[in-house]
């Protein structure tokens, strides 16, 4: 199974009240983000299966961007294993429901979205030390005794490709 690890993308600061912060939409460098982040995994010709996300708003909006990008025709769908107050327990759940497939990707917040990418690639199943900065994408290759990072890459480090290639 091929896992895409997203995190959404910038969505302005968080707001005090928690109902409200889950109605918080992205930014415009978060609609930005999400170009670039798109534009990569279609030049990599990324095939999804199923896109997983995060109900919140900020993660919904984000998994739709990216998804328009790469040509992505199914339907998204939303899992509280995602919500950034979930656990590692429930994103196995969630891998264990969606295991049919073959390439997914999970759009969600941090911490816990850094934490179930290292817990997944770490052998011991201690958390590895990987970052998800907003809009970041990984992909993560899960065999059935052991998980392979094969990328990080981060919204800022593509536009910067992506400049340079138009010069």
């Amino acid at each position: 199974m091929i896992i895409y690890f997203l995190r959404h993308a910038s969505a302005g600061e968080p707001v005090s009240n928690p109902k409200k912060d889950e109605k918080r939409a992205l930014d415009k460098l978060g609609v930005e983000q999400c170009g670039y982040v798109g534009r990569y995994l279609s030049a990599l010709n990324a095939h999804l299966d199923v896109v997983i996300s995060s109900p919140l708003k900020r993660a919904v909006q984000t998994a739709s961007l990216v998804g328009n990008e790469i040509s992505y025709e199914g339907q998204l769908h939303l899992e509280d294993a995602l919500r950034p107050n979930s656990d590692f327990s429930n994103f196995r759940k969630l891998l264990q429901k969606y295991a049919k497939h073959e390439n997914i990707m999970v759009v969600g917040h941090n911490p816990n979205l850094s934490e179930f990418l290292g817990r997944a690639i770490s052998e011991s199943g201690c958390e590895a030390a990987v970052e998800l900065k907003k809009g970041a994408v990984a992909k993560v290759e899960l065999g059935r005794n052991s998980a392979v990072l094969q990328w990080c890459v981060t919204p800022k480090v593509l536009r910067t490709l992506y400049e340079a290639a138009r010069r």
